[in-house]
């Protein structure tokens, strides 16, 4: 499989494969496609993983692409003004992603959710804490919000992101859900009660324009329905 990846504010990445190679997608991701690509939806790895991936922001069921009788392209548009980014997974290389970052990969790849400590508070703060676990084989495709500015973290080296701006990390980082300091920042920040803490050692990626704080600088203009 050989890809490019074109556009800058709302890229599109452009798939070639040889005849039989396959491609995984969440419903709705494909864009256009060569007429010789065969579609088949499936739960991939069963009802329980199907259920996993939806609790980690994607969809139930997953569709895979095969070019059939020659060579096949098919293409994959981000949803968002943002970034596509390439990751080679392999064993003992795990990727961990923000909800809903997954756009498409190889079918040796697999996607599950991805949990840390501290699950009460997790469930209050947000993006930030309910992930996706990328493992398996392969070449990945995420789609990121904004921009992407890319650290690496010594071990035991941390960084402090407000909650939505974690892109992705890889799996050696190690991220923990922790609250803001005093009841007054808390109240009167405006950064929110949660912040997401990564310690290294390992690479993250951060964005700078989540969605979600998008769809809240907008609300106040959005007309109430009667």
């Amino acid at each position: 499989m050989r890809y490019q990846i074109q556009g800058e504010t709302l890229p599109v990445v452009i798939c070639e494969l040889e005849d039989g190679e396959k491609m995984i997608t969440e419903g709705g991701a494909m864009s256009w496609m060569s007429p010789n690509m065969k579609m088949e939806t499936t739960s991939n790895g069963g009802l329980g993983k199907a259920f996993g991936r939806a609790f980690s922001g994607e969809k139930m069921f997953q569709n895979i692409y095969t070019a059939q009788g020659g060579p096949g392209m098919i293409a994959f548009a981000s949803s968002f003004p943002g970034s596509i980014r390439a990751f080679e997974i392999a064993p003992g290389q795990d990727m961990i992603f923000q909800k809903k970052a997954f756009l498409a990969a190889e079918t040796g790849v697999e996607l599950s959710v991805h949990f840390r400590k501290k699950v009460a508070s997790g469930l209050f703060g947000g993006e930030g804490f309910i992930m996706q676990k990328i493992s398996g084989q392969g070449i990945v495709f995420a789609e990121f919000d904004g921009h992407v500015i890319e650290y690496e973290l010594q071990a035991g080296q941390q960084i402090v992101v407000d909650t939505g701006h974690l892109a992705a990390m890889t799996a050696s980082c190690n991220m923990d859900i922790q609250s803001v300091p005093g009841v007054k920042n808390m109240l009167f920040g405006g950064e929110g009660f949660f912040n997401t803490v990564i310690t290294g050692p390992g690479k993250v990626w951060l964005q700078t324009m989540p969605i979600s704080n998008v769809a809240g600088a907008i609300r106040p203009y959005i007309p109430s329905g009667s």
